[in-house]
């Protein structure tokens, strides 16, 4: 959330809570009774229940209208999503040059701004089609192919 710039806003005043709490006592509360009263005795004809009456009837009750046309979403501008929306682990480097990260070792090749990464701190991104990346504060020293297969650098420096 913050690299997206995003502010989380806790419900930590009682207030809040008592609120949420409330609406789950009756939704707990409510719901069983609705299915009984219907003669509903399987998970099939529950979840329909729910599709068809229990969801409709709840959101005609508590939907409320925009108060102004539009959308409130604005264009992402920032850094590249994939590099923030991704599963990222701290690792340091081995004295091989290489950064383990589950069974795999990824090795570091060369590259003109270092000679090695030996004992340095490294991010390593796994992105959601599983491929790799390992990064230096925000250079991008290599990237891996889920078995951990180094990726030709000319696409490296593509991505």
């Amino acid at each position: 959330m913050k690299q997206l710039g995003i502010e989380m806003i806790a419900a930590y005043s009682p207030e809040a809570r008592g609120r949420s709490e409330r609406a789950f006592a009756t939704h707990q509360d409510r719901l069983p009774k609705e299915l009984a009263l219907a003669g509903i005795t399987d998970m099939a004809q529950a979840n329909r229940y729910l599709a068809e009456v229990y969801l409709p009837a709840f959101n005609a009750e508590f939907a409320v209208p925009a108060r102004e046309e539009g959308s409130a979403f604005v264009p992402w501008i920032g850094a590249n999503l994939q590099d923030i929306l991704c599963e990222q682990i701290e690792r340091t480097v081995g004295n091989d040059n290489c950064v383990r990260l589950d069974n795999l070792s990824l090795q570091i090749p060369a590259d003109r701004h270092r000679c090695n990464y030996v004992k340095a701190r490294v991010r390593v991104h796994r992105y959601a089609d599983r491929n790799l990346a390992v990064f230096h504060g925000p250079r991008k020293l290599a990237a891996y192919s889920p078995d951990g297969k180094l990726i030709a650098k000319e696409l490296k420096q593509a991505a």
